[in-house]
């Protein structure tokens, strides 16, 4: 559904002050940011489609075009995009947001996406950083969806899909040999209840995520399964939002009968931007996936935050031998308007050593409620 018109550009006013006064430079920067991606799809015409990507990708642009019809009664979007790393996309969406007052959404998504090399380490939390390899895949995404919204505050959502994905080998001492194509028919069905302010830049409210998929394998079947997600995040903030606490919690079961697996580049995974910090992209995978995440945020300036964060989580075979092993921390910045977080630059450290990571938007944006289509590879 589309969103409600969002207040104007927040000034100091509005905002919490920073420790430090504010350079007119760095105003002047967030203030272009927002004027021309702080919207999102409230405006129509030309955009810039930017960090519509997996992790691994680095970072992407392209050109789009969003149009409202009718009152708002009819939206259409399209869109493509390559990274620096030669991944492309591109996509397509319509949708009608108005149905029942403005209480149902029903819509349809097309995707395409060409991932050149996803990093795969193998399955199990001990695998070995050495072992790095690379597999490429390539797929068509389709998809009709429904989101019902009893109360402002909950959305009830179903959506059935199609896809091709289709991998092979890259690089690495792993996958040796892989090619494989099968197609997918995925039916979903989910709750949420989000109260955030800003889901670009939460500085209070809670966000909780119930859903339950099925991925109907009908190339030969080995690769049907079900899976289980539950999620839960939090935003307090303290002294006149000058500091924000948040914590996020995410964990993700798989189900499969005896015989049949979990695809590769369907296998939830850790590591990355979103979820272990100091640990490569995909650096863990298996059938079942837990996180946590505590992060407490101090205005530096007025749209310049200094974060500082802890991450814990690990991957098992069972949600039963799950656990919070594998440990990232680390602090770093976020730019930003009120409602929206235009860069963050983190560093971290773990049991691996050190990382340094660049997005474009918030760590706890929680992407997966806008794209409306199923990623391959999964991301959390």
């Amino acid at each position: 559904m589309r969103a409600q018109e969002p207040p104007p550009v927040p000034s100091s006013a509005t905002e919490a002050d920073g420790l430090i006064a504010e350079p007119p430079q760095v105003t002047r920067v967030v203030l272009f940011a927002d004027r021309h991606f702080g919207k999102g799809d409230l405006t129509n015409g030309i955009y810039l489609d930017r960090g519509n990507m997996i992790p691994g990708a680095g970072l992407s642009i392209g050109p789009g075009y969003r149009q409202w019809f009718g009152k708002d009664s009819l939206f259409v979007d399209a869109s493509t995009a390559v990274s620096i790393n030669s991944y492309r996309m591109a996509q397509a969406r319509v949708e009608m947001p108005k149905l029942l007052k403005s209480r149902l959404a029903v819509g349809a998504h097309a995707r395409w996406q060409d991932f050149q090399e996803v990093a795969y380490y193998g399955v199990g939390a001990g695998t070995v950083k050495d072992d790095r390899s690379a597999y490429a895949v390539e797929s068509n995404l389709f998809g009709v969806y429904a989101t019902l919204r009893p109360f402002r505050w909950m959305d009830i959502g179903g959506e059935v899909g199609w896809m091709n994905p289709e991998a092979e080998y890259v690089k690495g001492p792993l996958l040796r040999g892989v090619a494989e194509k099968r197609t997918l028919v995925p039916v979903e069905a989910s709750v949420t209840i989000d109260t955030r302010d800003f889901p670009g830049h939460p500085t209070q409210g809670v966000f909780l995520r119930g859903a339950g998929m099925h991925y109907s394998d009908r190339t030969d079947g080995s690769h049907t399964f079900n899976r289980y997600d539950a999620e839960a995040a939090g935003f307090l903030p303290l002294f006149g939002s000058r500091v924000v606490l948040a914590a996020h919690g995410l964990l993700v079961n798989t189900d499969t009968a005896a015989g049949r697996s979990v695809p590769l580049y369907l296998q939830p995974s850790l590591g990355g931007a979103d979820t272990l910090r100091s640990f490569g992209d995909f650096r863990f995978r298996d059938d079942s996936l837990l996180l946590a995440t505590a992060e407490m945020r101090l205005a530096l300036m007025t749209h310049l935050d200094l974060a500082m964060f802890a991450d814990a989580g690990n991957v098992a075979p069972q949600a039963r031998d799950l656990n919070l092993d594998k440990r990232s921390y680390g602090a770093g910045l976020r730019l930003h308007t009120r409602r929206e977080t235009f860069a963050m630059i983190d560093v971290a450290r773990g049991s691996e050593g050190w990382r340094f990571l660049f997005r474009l938007k918030d760590p706890m944006q929680f992407a997966r409620l806008t794209r409306k289509s199923t990623f391959v590879p999964f991301v959390p």
